[in-house]
């Protein structure tokens, strides 16, 4: 730990530009991996669906058709609402 204290302290006293602009990429990549907006903004991924269907009304043999288009069937985002 103390070698790569060492490298630090004379990196910065060579090329502060440099450690800074390192410093700043590596927060880059880290900073999505730990943010809270990452996971919300996977649920929401998860809940509204790429494509969407064309709306077909059910006749009664098909359990997995909503019976008119604007009923809510599926995931919905009532957990955004509650945040």
């Amino acid at each position: 730990m103390a070698g790569f204290g060492a490298f630090l302290k004379n990196a910065w006293n060579k090329e502060p530009v440099i450690v800074v602009s390192c410093a700043i990429g590596l927060s880059a990549v880290l900073l999505p991996l730990v943010s809270p907006y990452t996971k919300y903004a996977g649920m929401i991924n998860k809940a509204i669906p790429y494509n969407y269907p064309v709306p077909v009304r059910n006749d009664g043999k098909m359990d997995d058709i909503p019976s008119h288009p604007c009923e809510s069937k599926g995931p919905n985002l009532d957990w955004l609402k509650n945040l």
